[in-house]
């Protein structure tokens, strides 16, 4: 279990947590290279079956990042995304599959540092918890 190295897929909010990203990367910060970042338009478009489905499909965790309560670009685009976040780490409950696997941050462009922090923080948090109890079991 020691060499357990969780997958990871972010959906980062283009106006702020992507460049966020993108500054981690530019500033040469480390974190860990687990992370496949897809870019969404704002972290309200992120349709809670596309986090159920990369968890089905057996990534080991999702993060999903938008911009602060109050700056997000589409008004209330990160409140409607909280609210999901909730709902669905409730369903993994039900489910018995651990809802810290999905993780919700407000991380702004120029916040480099906090993207790595995040990244980091999330990546440990997995491997504690070890591999998706679904992967493979719904092919």
């Amino acid at each position: 279990m020691d060499d357990f190295e969780p997958s990871v897929v972010a959906f980062l909010c283009n106006w702020c947590s992507y460049a966020g990203a993108d500054l981690a990367g530019t500033s040469r910060l480390k974190y860990p290279s687990n992370v496949r970042a897809i870019r969404v338009m704002c972290s309200g478009r992120v349709d809670p079956v596309f986090v159920l489905e990369a968890l089905k499909e057996g990534i080991d965790g999702v993060l999903v990042a938008g911009c602060h309560f109050g700056d997000c670009h589409y008004q209330s685009g990160n409140y409607k995304t909280n609210r999901k976040i909730k709902l669905i780490k409730k369903l993994l409950e039900d489910l018995n599959v651990e809802p810290e696997r999905v993780r919700f941050e407000c991380i702004s462009a120029s916040e480099g540092q906090k993207f790595a922090n995040v990244v980091t923080d999330f990546v440990g948090e997995l491997k504690e918890l070890g591999p998706n109890p679904l992967k493979g079991e719904c092919k």
